[in-house]
Order: structure tokens, then C-alpha cells, then sequence
């Protein structure tokens, strides 16, 4: 395996439109990086970059020692997992497991102990026998992924491979990609992975680290963790998590003390943040997650006051949708913990967990309440 580096990476198409913006991003060897983010934000426009499938117009794309912009696909060492999982429909599974292997001209003993190494890895022993419209959804998928193990890459890219899947298959099938790619660094094969996806849950669930793409730009690149709890911007904190996170326009002003105001509503900023903050008065945006807001008592201090406008059942939990002024906020609820009496049109209070707010600066969409906040849009490594 090898690691992957992207220095300055940029794409420029026929007329002027600049669809990526000089990228820089460095995913180690062994490593898991989730590309992620809106549709139309670049993250499979990049990959193709990667794979050599699409030509940079600028920059340095390096695998492993060897800088790979000029060279055709099949020189980079990469294997890719297509969303359509490309399998040739007239050759049986076992067959399109090895035939990369044959265009190599490897030995038919190598072909045949591969084979079987990665039909056995993928569970897919009984389907090497089978054409590919005699697969399911999930078996394809599988076969497509084999096809790429096979040929023992430096890279592995996936290209939203499970958005043909219903739900319950993708939970399952998560799982699988994440125990190969496990399985394979513990035998002392680590396989260096990008994949990409629009599916925020696929991306936090398989990646050791994420890349939030947006319009071209990388956003931030961090571990599941640190973006959830310690979104660089706006962006990343509303498209991490789900629900969303709350955002409100607010007013930070310091008149002896720290106070936000959001719709009218004035509350106090806590000790720990306030300290946290950056020096800044004037609008900001207000972020707390649906997880960190409870409902509490008419006369409680540091709480807003709303209207119910929907609620969602959801089993474990209930989400309970409020209007504070003119922005929507969600409550993530635990069910047994929820007032069965609360009805749309209700006057609630929602008091936010003050050591879990987030500020961001209205203008840049920076979170000013990280002690340790470096600006990341545009670029990131």
C-alpha cells in the first residue's frame, strides 16, 4: 500500500468553471478517508481526479513516491468500486473476479489461489458461477468489491457503492467494507481507501477521517468525533449530524457580561465558553445540537421560548419541532422522558447546555468558540 497526497489540486472545465479549488489533502497509508458532501460539491469530480479518470488542471496528485498526473489509470495502481459496480454481464463472477488479473498475464496458479482468498474473504464462494443479472443488489456489490481487492492496489476509491442499496442493505454492507479494510491492516495489509458518498451516516460510520467537501473546497478533515463535537465552520456543523444541527442568526454583546441574543431573547454566555470566544461583538450564528437542548419550566433563566409546530415520534426518541422567532429548532427527546401532553401550538422553553453551544462568525461561517480554531475553508490537509 501507499499513502495519497493532492498538492494544489484544481479542475477547471471548457468555459471558465473552476469545479475544484486547489485542494490539498494528504490521506496515510493504511488510512480510511470518507469524501463527503453535497451533491455538486466536487467529491466524485476529485476521485475520477485521483483515478486518473479525469485530467487535473493544476496541481500535484502523488501516490505513494511516484507523482501520477500523467499517468493513464492503469499505471497509477489504484482500483476503483464504480456506483454501478461495472461487472461485465457476460462473464460469470469468477471471471470478472480475476480477469485483471489475466489482462496481467499472472501464473493460473496465482489467478486461482486469488480467487479464491477473495471469494472466501466476501463470502461469495457460491456465486463464482453465476452471471451478474443472476446477483442481487448486495452480491454485485461484493463481487465488486473482490474484483478490486484482487488485484492488491496501493489505492483502493469507491464511488458511492451502496446508493443502489435499500437502507437495511447498506447498514449491512457498511459494516462488510469496514471489517475487510479491518481485517486487512491486522493481517499487515493495510489498504490505503478514499470513498466517497453524500450519506453523512455512511460517511461517520466508516471513515478514520472525513473530508467535508463544499462547491470545490474542502471545508474541514477530521475523525468522526472532532467534526461532530468541534465543527470548524457553519457548514460542517450543519451537514454533520443528524438531526442537523440548530443554527439561528444572533447577536454576541458585552455589556459587562457576555449575553447572545437570538429572536428578541436574551440569555447569559456561559464561563467556559466565554472564554473560549474569540474577541467579537456583533451578529454571530448560534449552533446547538437537537441532543444538547431540553425542556425546562416557563421561568427557567437562559432559555428561549418557542412554539411547537411539529412532532416526530421516532421509537427511542421524540423530535420536537420549535419555532424560536423565525428560526426552526429541533429537540432530540428521549422518549420516557417526553410530556405526552405537549401538542402542536404549545408554548415551550428550551434551554440550550451552555458547554455545548457553538458561535460562528456571520460573515466567514468560522467557529469563533474553539480556544484553538484554525481557519479551514478553502483548504485543508
Amino acid at each position: 500500500m501507499a499513502d495519497l497526497q493532492l498538492t494544489s489540486v484544481e479542475k477547471i472545465y471548457g468555459g471558465g468553471f473552476k469545479a475544484v479549488h486547489g485542494i490539498d489533502l494528504h490521506v496515510a497509508d493504511g488510512e480510511f478517508m470518507v469524501l463527503v458532501g453535497p451533491s455538486g460539491c466536487a467529491k466524485s469530480t476529485t476521485l475520477r481526479m485521483i483515478a486518473g479518470l479525469e485530467t487535473i488542471t493544476g496541481g500535484e496528485i502523488r501516490i505513494g513516491e511516484n507523482v501520477v498526473n500523467d499517468l493513464v489509470p492503469g499505471k497509477r495502481g489504484i482500483a476503483m468500486v464504480f456506483q454501478n459496480y461495472a461487472l461485465y454481464p457476460h462473464m460469470k463472477v469468477r471471471r470478472n473476479l480475476s480477469f485483471g488479473l489475466k489482462l496481467k498475464r499472472e501464473p493460473s496458479a496465482k489467478i486461482e489461489s486469488a480467487t479464491k482468498e477473495v471469494s472466501g474473504i466476501l463470502e461469495i464462494e457460491e456465486l463464482l458461477d453465476r452471471l451478474p443479472k443472476q446477483l442481487s443488489g448486495g452480491q454485485a456489490q461484493r463481487v465488486a468489491v473482490g474484483r478490486a481487492l484482487i488485484k492488491s492496489p496501493e489505492v483502493f476509491l469507491f464511488d458511492e457503492p451502496l446508493s443502489n442499496l435499500d437502507a437495511k442493505l447498506r447498514a449491512s454492507m457498511r459494516m462488510r467494507i469496514t471489517d475487510l479494510h479491518k481485517r486487512l491492516r491486522d493481517e499487515g495489509r493495510p489498504a490505503t481507501v478514499v470513498y466517497v458518498t453524500h450519506d453523512q451516516v455512511e460517511a461517520m460510520t466508516m471513515g478514520d477521517r472525513i473530508c467535508v467537501m463544499k462547491d470545490g473546497h474542502i471545508m474541514q478533515v477530521a475523525d468522526p468525533v472532532t467534526l461532530y463535537e468541534r465543527p470548524a465552520n457553519a457548514f460542517v456543523a450543519g451537514f454533520i449530524g443528524m438531526p442537523e444541527m440548530n443554527l439561528a442568526p444572533a447577536v454576541l454583546a458585552n455589556d459587562g457580561k457576555l449575553t447572545i441574543t437570538l429572536a428578541g431573547q436574551t440569555i447569559a454566555v456561559p464561563k467556559g465558553l466565554a472564554e473560549r470566544l474569540e474577541p467579537h461583538e456583533g451578529p454571530v450564528t448560534f449552533g446547538i445540537r437537537p441532543q444538547h437542548v431540553e425542556i425546562v419550566a416557563a421561568d427557567t433563566a437562559d432559555a428561549f421560548s418557542g412554539t411547537v409546530h411539529n412532532i416526530e415520534f421516532m421509537g427511542h426518541e421524540v423530535n420536537l419541532h420549535v419555532h424560536v422567532g423565525e428560526s426552526n429548532f429541533i429537540a432530540v427527546i428521549p422518549t420516557d422522558k417526553f410530556d405526552t401532553e405537549i401538542q402542536r401550538g404549545d408554548a415551550v422553553c428550551l434551554r440550550p447546555d451552555g458547554a455545548r453551544i457553538h458561535l460562528f462568525n456571520a460573515e466567514s461561517g468560522a467557529n469563533i468558540s474553539l480556544a484553538d480554531q484554525t481557519t479551514v475553508i478553502g483548504r485543508n490537509t
